[in-house]
């Protein structure tokens, strides 16, 4: 008579003495439903500032030095490997079994073109002296012109022969190995970078 009032479920199970509440998250367990979180869902401006990272380091000076010390270790190495030969860390220019073709056979032979600083600072010197003979400074000058013609048409014969040797080898001649070939003709052997592998002249590669 003074029973208390029962609550059926939706599987037909009546609980009794549960409290309306109790029933409620019951039938949510049961429906499969989730529970309901204890805090409210973010927004969504919100959490993708929370998501964010800076893009610049906290520490500008710290970043800065690293950077400058990553890029010393490179340049050593670098440096070293153009001292050894070893083409793992050389720079990207001076990579490859071609480049390194080019420069023993420029490293083989004698050429005017690594003469020209010396020469020309030993004839621009000489003016300084024939300046009060005009006649004389004349000559002085057409002598140094003259032999950077000579140095042009000497490493104009060192390129036929070089790249017809190129064709044979490698099957093509790739673009800018002209000015790599010249610019290292140019230079005094032994402050040239990749130092040559071999100590005397004659010896070109096969």
């Amino acid at each position: 008579m003074f029973s208390r009032s029962k609550t059926s479920t939706p599987d037909g199970v009546t609980p009794v003495g549960d409290s309306p509440d109790e029933v409620t998250a019951a039938s949510d367990a049961t429906s499969g439903g989730a529970p309901k979180k204890g805090r409210p869902t973010p927004k969504r401006n919100v959490a993708q500032a929370a998501n964010k990272r800076p893009l610049v380091p906290d520490d500008r000076k710290a970043a800065r030095k690293a950077q400058r010390e990553k890029s010393r270790i490179d340049r050593e190495r670098s440096y070293q490997a153009m001292q050894t030969g070893d083409e793992k860390y050389m720079p990207a220019k001076d990579k490859g079994p071609v480049r390194r073709y080019v420069r023993d056979f420029v490293d083989a032979r004698w050429n005017l073109g690594e003469f020209f600083l010396p020469v020309a600072f030993i004839f621009l010197f000489a003016t300084f002296f024939t300046q009060q003979y005009p006649q004389l400074s004349i000559v002085v000058m057409l002598g140094l012109y003259g032999f950077l013609f000579l140095t042009i048409i000497d490493a104009w014969l060192m390129w036929r022969s070089l790249k017809k040797r190129l064709t044979a080898k490698f099957g093509e001649v790739q673009r800018g190995l002209l000015m790599y070939t010249i610019t290292r003709a140019y230079q005094l052997r032994r402050s040239r970078l990749p130092k040559p592998m071999s100590k005397k002249r004659g010896s070109y590669p096969e």
